[in-house]
């Protein structure tokens, strides 16, 4: 495999999980960045399917894991990655969903050479709120944003690592500095062993795009985009109460058009949400308009192919020769 698959791109990776031959790593361990759970690229033995594979870190309880994996498949949203698979009772633990190219957002800082560009930000804002929409509205937290949780595909991102907060540690128990947790993304509340709440995952969010366009989590005010600065700043309040909702986080990353005025006589119709709901009936769709050619800058772009490409060039490792 060519050299340019080491790094923020990733690292081969041998064996098998699940039903899976293991192709690679999809993480570098060299970002800093604590990545919840352990995350491969892996190919079916037939050679037809090639997942995204998930796995406790070591040390973790692989019942919460599991559990966590299952609430996930119940998920909706285009940029949720729930899982579609999972290991079976008794065995070794394990999730998989469909692979796309994508660049984990820490390897994708690494590949640009820097924070990222205010669209590219506003973009992944805006998706990632409409998730958070969409998931608050099933009942249910995420319980698991940050940078190593938010993927980024040419079609736009995906947010993996659901419940990771809840299957680091049960309410009630500390979490800061449990391994897998990303202190600056984990709301203050929770850290002590709080119970995940949406307003923690507006928390998380912040410390998200923070990361995207500083390259830190907790970034001092000034060094915020001026443009996102208020908006990024008000998710991190440490007053749960007095961080944004979801539906105003849409207004401030991605403002509704006004729609156009009536023709003269025309009569007025009734006014127009300003989002609209999508086909599900979902409070989402502005996403997909910032998501087009351009919302990822062309290193990026350019790493998604060749993950690709190497990817589609891979064999699957050799199975163990025979016991005599």
């Amino acid at each position: 495999m060519p050299a340019s698959v080491a790094g923020a791109e990733g690292r081969t990776r041998t064996g098998v999980m699940g039903p899976y031959a293991v192709l690679r790593e999809l993480d570098d361990e060299a970002s800093g960045i604590p990545v919840p759970e352990r995350r491969f690229i892996g190919r079916s033995a037939d050679g037809d399917r090639t997942v995204l594979i998930g796995a406790p870190l070591p040390g973790a309880d692989p019942a919460r894991f599991l559990a966590e994996a299952e609430t996930s498949r119940y998920l909706l949203g285009p940029w949720s990655s729930p899982a579609a698979e999972v290991a079976a009772p008794g065995d070794a633990p394990w999730h998989a969903r469909p692979y796309v190219p994508a660049l984990p957002l820490p390897a994708a800082l690494t590949v640009h050479g820097g924070p990222l560009p205010e669209r590219t930000v506003r973009a992944l804002g805006t998706a990632l709120v409409e998730t958070l929409l969409i998931g608050h509205g099933q009942g249910l937290a995420h319980a698991g944003v940050s940078p190593a949780a938010v993927l980024l595909a040419a079609d736009g991102p995906r947010l993996m690592c659901f419940g990771a907060v809840r299957a680091a540690a049960e309410d009630g128990t500390p979490r800061s500095g449990l391994p897998g947790l990303e202190s600056g993304s984990l709301p203050p509340e929770q850290a002590g062993g709080g119970q995940p709440h949406p307003a923690g995952d507006v928390y998380a969010l912040g410390a998200t795009l923070a990361y995207a366009a500083t390259g830190y989590t907790v970034p001092e005010r000034d060094e915020l985009p001026a443009a996102l600065r208020a908006v990024v700043t008000a998710c991190l309040s440490r007053d749960p109460a007095a961080r944004p909702r979801p539906a105003e986080l849409l207004d401030a990353l991605s403002p509704a058009a006004a729609p156009p005025a009536p023709e003269a006589g025309a009569a007025a119709g009734p006014p127009r949400p300003a989002t609209m709901p999508d086909a599900a009936g979902n409070p989402a769709g502005r996403a997909a308009a910032l998501l087009g050619p351009g919302w990822l800058p062309g290193r990026i772009i350019a790493a998604l192919a060749r993950q690709s490409a190497e990817l589609l060039a891979a064999t699957l490792p050799a199975p163990p020769a025979p016991q005599d």
